[in-house]
């Protein structure tokens, strides 16, 4: 496979994990409310459970780095396990940052959290080898194709379209069920919606632990793909890049997210790339956050509700139901 050929592959896999993670904060922001400013935990969650579990024993070949569990499952059990990691933290965090609070303090507390779960990986060798990170992870059809086989990455980029497909396509679904109807209620007029009978915390609890779930697996698939995994690849402005995605492409509409998400995370993060070096080094490189900051200040200058703006709901009438007739007049 040629350099180009690969590249474009990488960047495809990319897109389907940045769908995957857009979709998962759409859901949790963009339908119920909830400011996750630390979502990219939740993805490194996954992506630390995903690499444990394949990883083998920490001795022998691996002596290099430390880290617990070390079983070697086949896939794609890895992803199921990335999975439950991100809903469970969900669960576990939720308990503590969802209950009656602001949803100003809620953002507070989560991205506090991320800073916080940052710095005991990073110190704590033992756990997932430090600041150093993982590395070695198989790719998951090495056991059929061999590790260098020509076609794998185009193989992995089908099974990742796969993935993002049915995930996403069930995400869709549930947002528009009754499920997602409450929590558009509860994100619009949250006392309204208490007063109607909706359990409030529950309501919130249930879709930051989906919304973790659907994270964790898109770091497991993104793990799966690179082979390694550091404190350095979830720094909170990885967070930032997804926002600003969900914004620019409509927060609340899905087409809108995956438009947003080619624009920011594939498209505007690659054009510095391909740059000339200009100033000193690395000025290059630092113009990636540039463009993304510029994209997320226009786009709420110029175009508030995104490209696509979320639709009205418009919630069918159920059969045999018709509206009440107007009163006569004078009646009583």
């Amino acid at each position: 496979m040629g350099a180009w050929a690969f590249y474009i592959t990488t960047l495809l896999v990319y897109f389907a994990v940045d769908v995957l993670s857009a979709f998962s904060l759409n859901l949790q922001f963009g339908y119920a409310g909830v400011v996750n400013f630390g979502f990219i935990v939740f993805q490194a969650a996954g992506a630390y459970a995903a690499a444990v579990v394949v990883l083998g024993p920490s001795g022998g070949v691996a002596s290099f780095q430390q880290y617990v569990f070390g079983a070697r499952l086949p896939f794609p059990l890895d992803l199921l396990v990335a999975a439950a990691a991100g809903a469970l933290l969900s669960f576990v965090v939720g308990l503590f940052a969802l209950r009656r609070m602001r949803r100003d303090y809620q953002a507070a507390v989560l991205l506090i959290v991320s800073l916080i779960a940052l710095q005991v990986v990073s110190a704590d060798v033992p756990l997932f080898n430090g600041s150093n990170g993982l590395t070695g992870v198989t790719w998951p059809f090495g056991e059929f194709f061999g590790a260098t086989a020509t076609g794998q990455p185009w193989l992995y980029l089908i099974y990742s379209l796969v993935i993002c497909a049915v995930v996403c396509g069930g995400v869709w679904w549930l947002s528009r069920s009754p499920w997602g109807r409450s929590l558009r209620a509860m994100r619009d007029h949250e006392d309204a919606a208490s007063a109607m009978g909706l359990n409030i915390t529950s309501l919130r609890l249930q879709v930051f632990v989906l919304g973790g779930a659907v994270a964790g697996l898109s770091g497991g698939l993104l793990v799966e793909y690179i082979g390694a995994w550091s404190p350095g690849a979830w720094g909170y402005a990885e967070t930032f890049v997804i926002f600003t995605a969900i914004f620019v492409g409509g927060v609340g509409n899905y087409r809108g997210v995956m438009i947003g998400t080619l624009l920011v995370p594939i498209i505007f993060l690659e054009i510095p790339r391909f740059l000339p070096a200009i100033g000193y080094p690395g000025l290059t490189d630092s113009l990636e956050w540039v463009v993304v900051g510029l994209a997320w200040m226009l786009c709420l200058l110029f175009r508030p509700r995104g490209i696509l703006p979320e639709r009205r709901l418009r919630a069918p009438r159920a059969e045999g139901v018709a509206l009440d007739p107007a009163p006569a007049e004078g009646g009583a």
